[in-house]
């Protein structure tokens, strides 16, 4: 199976937490061929996807002492070949967000990958149509309560009826740009109007759901499963528990209410060809469902002694037959 993973430079990368490089390795261990490129690489030729493809091989990393060890050098490539993306029998969309409008253009590039002949992971047309913090709303049952709007008069009534929210950029990623807000904060009315853009761009408000400070769950969903899970706990006064905003991370189970969760989500997720995804969860209620390049792999298997990135890559194996 030839494996084309578009992500961001491989050198940035960190073996010991990326979930790119975790599904890479898997598929460098069953014999597969791994090839990568930068969205830049990519281009349109003749109707057809094209990119400047490099082979790689990734080397595994070892558990030592409780702590992922990487091998040093833990990649080799070779030199770059021009090609059809429809020679892989798999292409990964895995450039970490947010959503630029770089990024949407290489949707549209991989658009032109006939799906008869090779598998495109996530559907590019799904990561369009799936914003990180929106598209769970096509799931209230499952979300708490929440407004997306940039109206600062709408956001403060929301706010003062809750008594406490969190406001969420709709582009954001890693915690960045979260806020806690409630009535009495002398900053709450400068925190809304700078994260509207002064009323012009649109904002999620949630409210407050006290069980963030226990963690907010990671699960990792392929083909709409749950395969693993791990917690992210906040440190210190922080109150949120994303790992890139210093928060910790913990062994956990999946409840039945989050396998409810799951369910719900399944049909939705698979008829947009969203098979690799990551949903945050909070006190049993959906926050997040993450298409983009969803992380915690490595975290999972750290602490669960499992090797999710082998799931996949089986999965894939079965799926492109």
């Amino acid at each position: 199976m030839k494996l084309a993973f578009i992500i961001d430079p491989i050198a940035k990368l960190d073996p010991t937490h990326d979930t790119s490089v975790a599904l890479m390795e898997a598929a460098c261990r069953f014999g597969h061929e791994v090839w990568i490129a930068e969205m830049t690489a990519l281009s349109i030729i003749n109707s057809k996807a094209w990119g400047w493809l490099q082979p790689a091989i990734v080397h595994p990393v070892k558990l030592v002492d409780g702590k992922w060890q990487a091998p040093n050098p833990w990649y080799e490539l070779r030199n770059s070949e021009l090609q059809p993306l429809e020679n892989m029998q798999v292409v990964w969309m895995r450039p970490d967000p947010p959503v630029t409008t770089e990024y949407l253009y290489t949707t549209y590039i991989l658009d032109y990958i006939d799906p008869q002949r090779t598998l495109v992971v996530n559907s590019p047309a799904g990561i369009r149509n799936a914003n990180e913090k929106l598209y769970g709303l096509r799931f209230g049952a499952a979300m708490p309560e929440t407004i997306v709007s940039s109206d600062k008069e709408l956001i403060r009534r929301f706010v003062i009826d809750k008594g406490k929210a969190v406001l969420k950029p709709l582009g954001g990623k890693g915690g960045e740009g979260i806020l806690f807000l409630e009535p009495s904060d002398r900053n709450f009315n400068s925190m809304i109007e700078i994260s509207t853009n002064f009323g012009k761009t649109p904002v999620m408000v949630q409210v407050y759901l006290p069980d963030a400070q226990a963690g907010d769950k990671r699960i990792i969903l392929l083909d709409g499963e749950p395969i693993g899970a791990v917690n992210r706990i906040p440190s210190g006064g922080e109150f949120r528990g994303n790992m890139a905003a210093g928060g910790s991370v913990a062994q956990t189970e999946i409840t039945e209410r989050e396998r409810q969760i799951c369910t719900q989500l399944a049909p939705t997720l698979q008829r947009d060809g969203l098979m690799f995804v990551g949903i945050d969860v909070i006190g049993g209620y959906l926050t997040e469902v993450n298409v983009t390049s969803p992380t915690g792999v490595r975290e999972i298997d750290r602490l669960h002694g499992l090797n999710l990135g082998e799931i996949v890559i089986k999965w894939l194996e079965a799926k492109v037959r």
